[in-house]
């Protein structure tokens, strides 16, 4: 049997290389009834070479942080973790103290990358100084954010350690396309690394027609092909969820498809690129 496809990998600034394709897990950590279910899934995804796991305190209230330690004992030196900080814990001395929670869960003495969840109340120079003292402290590698739109990004970089923000994690797959307008290229001119999440729209991108159409001829599923043309964009890092092994593999096998110039641009007529301006989607 032939060896899998090796795992592309996207650099973030400071050098360090994880794998375009990682796990994600939101709704995890929601029932305990579910725990050993989802350790399996994401065991199985670390195990193919997906080893960058995100989770963030609020999922499962902390339930999330606390799989994710179960997952990756013994071999959290193979990981890369990112948790994100809610919006109402980030203040200045909040974010230090939500920070030192989720270490606490994760059972780790390091977050490898720490992002704002989204835009919340608390001054973005306050949560930047504390993610600046964190990192300083070693509690976390590098920091960043989450569902910033171009304005946020704006005002973030003009921050005197803005320089220092290491991704952007936003709502990014086929049908809602609407970074492709400002927001990547502007990340990407900084060196800050684009977060694909929720790749498949909640599953609802799956029960689409046209994907179904597209997928048939290549010999793939929905999904695989949904990740497969996140994986062909540039500097791009998805981060699909699934609690079953079964389907951790098939996102997995997501890296063998190659989409030929034909193929992407079937996909861009089906799926189009923003034709203007609109603000960022959230889920």
């Amino acid at each position: 049997m032939a060896a899998p496809t090796a795992l592309p990998t996207v650099a973030f600034a400071d050098g360090a290389r994880v794998p375009a394709l990682g796990l994600g897990t939101w709704t995890m950590g929601e029932r305990a009834g579910s725990a050993r279910r989802e350790i399996a899934a994401l065991r199985a995804g670390l195990d193919l070479g997906m080893t960058l796991i995100d989770t963030a305190e609020m999922y499962g209230n902390g339930g999330a942080e606390r799989v994710v330690a179960r997952a990756i004992a013994h071999r959290r030196e193979d990981v890369f973790v990112v948790s994100k900080v809610l919006p109402s814990n980030a203040s200045a001395q909040g974010t230090i103290a939500a920070c030192e929670r989720s270490l606490a869960r994760l059972a780790t003495d390091r977050i490898d990358l720490y992002l704002l969840h989204w835009r919340g109340a608390h001054p973005l120079a306050e949560t930047v100084d504390a993610f600046e003292r964190l990192r300083r402290a070693g509690k976390i590698v590098r920091w960043g954010v989450s569902n910033f739109d171009v304005d946020d990004m704006h005002e973030l970089l003009a921050l005197p350690a803005g320089a220092h923000c290491a991704s952007n994690q936003v709502l990014y797959n086929l049908s809602e396309r609407g970074i492709e307008w400002e927001l990547r290229a502007l990340c990407q001119r900084h060196g800050i690394r684009v977060m694909a999440y929720s790749p498949f729209g909640q599953g609802a991108l799956l029960h689409e027609r046209k994907l179904a159409t597209l997928a048939a001829p290549l010999s793939v599923t929905p999904a695989q092909l949904a990740l497969a043309w996140l994986l062909a964009q540039r500097d791009v890092i998805a981060i699909p969820m699934s609690a079953n092994r079964a389907h951790v593999a098939a996102c997995r096998a997501a890296v063998d498809v190659r989409l030929s110039a034909e193929a992407l641009a079937a996909i861009d007529r089906a799926f189009p690129p923003p034709r203007r301006a609109r603000p960022l989607a959230m889920l």
